[in-house]
């Protein structure tokens, strides 16, 4: 804090002790989130004996992450104290989680589907919301890349061991103590988030920037600013699109993996498949994601295109094994996208509208995964060859789609767009321009 009362960026801010303590908070919360999935179903089927009451409640829980997102991105850029709003956002979450332990099966349905829906409002700030936070932690540069890196490092991360803790939590004995791990991994990463230093960006020399908003001249961007920024600024337009294409077909991978995996003899092994792709997704963000010098808009196609070549081979493989080495190459292949996206947002959001930007854009994944997994269970008599294969397709799709959105040459153009008038990040960041390389 310096004199004014303001949380100020100096050289301490960029430090790795609080990169450090921010992706201890963020792998805590994504664990927890990403838990929830399978502790709700496997605590609902054990107390319950009915499995369509777990997906009741998986089903309000991951609903308001569409319709929460853009109200929450607003919010945080309103916020008159960040950090009270950030750390209240996870506290909220946590409760719904240590809320949702005790309650599921024991109380009346509308009361535990209301706490579920206040916990999944308190998503988007756990996904998108906390990326946004990064560019105010770390300058701009290559340090920045590195870590968003990082950052994706943690979704991977948690999408691999979160899964695993909760099952062997499960076969232990009891889905309870899986939650109960849940809601300690949320409060861990409330508290920890509540140590991080929250204010303005840090452009690439390392200082605050020159006038960040202070806690009592809150940012008053509209509900609808990140909107117009993702449709007003072609990198953001090309990023958003793409991947919200792609997912439509990754949002159905789950199912489409277990289907195949009964085509190849082993109806219960398509766990074995989606882990391979967790796996490599987590290898290709601790490697190829931080790749800090390359393009991010070059480094996403790459990643979809690469997606979805393995994807399409392991529609045709020959066994479970030859399918999970392809699984495998896809995860890391996938790896690295996560990481160019959040390199993308942050690089040319402005800075009045970046939480938006970042909420937004996980909110409209979720809601293409979400179509993605009713479109394959409207098709789930079609081979699972053929699914797979319409999987490869659209992500092979969103690679183009990003080429073609994509501006051409268009470095100043860009610049202008995003350049400091407008508050972006990207201030001190030209030389990663579309066009410079």
């Amino acid at each position: 804090m310096d004199g004014s009362g303001k949380c100020g960026f100096g050289s301490g801010v960029s430090g790795p002790g609080v990169l450090g303590r921010y992706l201890a908070a963020a792998l805590a919360a994504r664990f927890a989130s990403e838990g929830m999935g399978l502790a709700v179903v496997l605590l609902a089927l054990e107390r319950t004996g009915s499995a369509s009451y777990g997906a009741f409640v998986l089903t309000a829980w991951l609903a308001p992450h569409v319709l929460a997102a853009p109200l929450a991105g607003v919010a945080a850029g309103r916020a008159r104290r960040p950090r009270l709003f950030h750390v209240g956002a996870l506290a909220g979450f946590t409760g719904a989680v240590a809320a949702l332990a005790g309650l599921l099966g024991r109380a009346p349905l509308p009361a535990v589907l209301a706490v579920a829906v206040v916990g999944g409002s308190c998503g988007p700030m756990v996904t998108g919301g906390m990326s946004s936070l990064v560019a105010g932690l770390v300058p701009a540069g290559a340090r920045r890349d590195r870590a968003y890196g990082w950052d994706s490092t943690t979704y991977n991360a948690a999408a691999v061991l979160a899964p695993a803790a909760v099952g062997l939590a499960a076969a232990a004995g009891s889905a309870a103590p899986a939650m109960a791990v849940l809601a300690l991994a949320g409060a861990s990463a409330a508290a920890l988030a509540a140590t991080l230093p929250f204010g303005g960006s840090t452009p690439a020399g390392g200082s605050p920037s020159a006038a960040p908003p202070a806690p009592s001249e809150p940012n008053r961007a509209g509900l609808g600013g990140g909107l117009a920024a993702l449709w007003r600024i072609r990198e953001l337009r090309a990023i958003t699109a793409a991947t919200t294409l792609a997912f439509v077909g990754l949002g159905s991978l789950t199912t489409t993996s277990v289907l195949l995996a009964g085509r190849l003899g082993s109806p219960g092994a398509g766990g074995v498949l989606m882990t391979a792709f967790a796996v490599g997704a987590l290898t290709g963000s601790l490697t190829l994601g931080r790749l800090a010098g390359s393009e991010p808009g070059r480094l996403a196609r790459r990643a979809m295109a690469g997606t979805g070549v393995a994807l399409g081979a392991a529609a045709f493989s020959p066994s479970l094994a030859v399918a999970a080495v392809l699984f495998a190459a896809a995860g890391v292949c996938d790896g690295p996208l996560l990481t160019a996206t959040l390199r993308v947002r942050a690089d040319r959001a402005p800075e009045a509208v970046r939480a938006q930007v970042f909420t937004l854009g996980a909110g409209l994944k979720v809601t293409a995964a979400s179509a993605g997994a009713a479109l394959v269970g409207l098709a789930a008599d079609v081979p699972p060859q053929l699914l797979l294969s319409a999987v490869a397709v659209l992500v092979l799709a969103s690679a183009l789609l990003h080429l073609l959105l994509s501006p051409r040459g268009a470095g100043a153009g860009a610049a202008a767009v995003t350049g400091p008038a407008a508050g972006s990040a990207t201030a001190g960041a030209g030389r990663r321009s579309p066009g410079a390389r």
